[in-house]
């Protein structure tokens, strides 16, 4: 698609729809609440942490060894412990459902787009900040997997308030190296990324993807499906309204180019043939992240470039 020319991303020049201000990611803060990132499950067990949660914790701590009291579980009994004094013992667990959250942010070139405000990207990187803020908050750790055109950068799980911002340094830097006329020889696939999130071998983390999922394939699902073997998966797909279709009227024609080849749509058929195609692409795409979804019964979240994506995206976590 073509882009509009942007500004330079000087602090005086630097529009916010384009390009992200650092500042505005460590304000995002303040909007952190009204919604819980882990609202899916109540759990019916007796002994529960901090979170009331379907994504995965990491299992039963042990906590003290002491006498037996009417109404303990008698499973609990320590039988070696109890043999060995004459006197009945249990072992008392807490639960642990601390989270280790994994935000994946797509900053490269194909969501540096917008027809209606905000970037794919600042939207990618904005939301993800956000996140990041809501899980600190919960006492919770966090880290980033940033993907950009060259490579892709893992920033490991933290629960400093320094660290996070850090991060957000990183993400605000490959957000502003995004521009019209950049061009990547040897740009890495969403599949390449994936691939390599994978040999992390994560385990027992919640991992958040932000991107368009544009030209996702079946090779993608397949890696996704395999993250999700030991970890949940939550898919956030940014879209905008020219993914699915270009306007039409009887004046209507287009140019579209992706930097290096370029097609004029002039017929009206013509545009409408496109915009099948457009449709066609988008409805795969919506449907392969809602079957991935239902995996793990987590739900299909869109989010679009309008502008009001931050409060599109409360609502939807409040909403479930």
């Amino acid at each position: 698609m073509t882009h509009v020319s942007t500004p330079k991303t000087d602090k005086k020049t630097l529009d916010p729809r384009i390009h992200c201000d650092y500042a505005r990611l460590v304000k995002l803060k303040t909007n952190i609440d009204g919604f819980s990132l882990f609202p899916y499950l109540k759990t019916s067990r007796q002994l529960s942490g901090r979170h009331l949660s379907k994504y995965r914790g990491r299992g039963l701590n042990f906590e003290e060894l002491r006498h037996y009291h009417l109404g303990d579980d008698i499973r609990n009994l320590d039988w070696k412990v109890t043999l060995r004094t004459g006197k009945p013992h249990v072992r008392s667990y807490t639960e642990e459902k601390d989270h280790n959250v994994i935000l994946c942010v797509d900053q490269r070139s194909n969501l540096f787009f917008s027809s209606v405000d905000t970037m794919k990207s600042v939207v990618a990187a904005e939301l993800a900040s956000l996140c990041a803020w809501r899980v600190i908050k919960e006492s919770d750790r966090v880290g980033f997997f940033l993907i950009t055109n060259e490579n892709t950068e893992w920033m490991p799980p933290k629960r400093s308030q320094n660290d996070i911002l850090h991060y957000l340094k990183k993400i605000t830097t490959a957000n502003q190296s995004l521009q019209v006329k950049t061009k990547e020889k040897h740009s890495i696939s969403f599949s390449d990324s994936l691939h390599s999130l994978n040999r992390r071998n994560l385990k027992n983390s919640v991992t958040i993807i932000f991107s368009d999922w544009i030209n996702i394939s079946k090779e993608d699902v397949s890696l996704l499906k395999h993250l999700q073997k030991y970890n949940d998966v939550l898919s956030i797909l940014i879209s905008d309204p020219m993914d699915f279709s270009l306007t039409t009227t009887p004046s209507s024609k287009w140019v579209l180019s992706n930097g290096t080849h370029q097609i004029n749509l002039e017929k009206r058929k013509d545009i409408i043939k496109a915009n099948c195609h457009l449709e066609k692409t988008y409805q795969n795409r919506c449907e392969a992240l809602r079957q991935l979804m239902a995996i793990k019964r987590l739900p299909f979240m869109e989010v679009s470039t309008t502008g009001n994506h931050i409060s599109q995206f409360t609502h939807l976590l409040r909403a479930k």
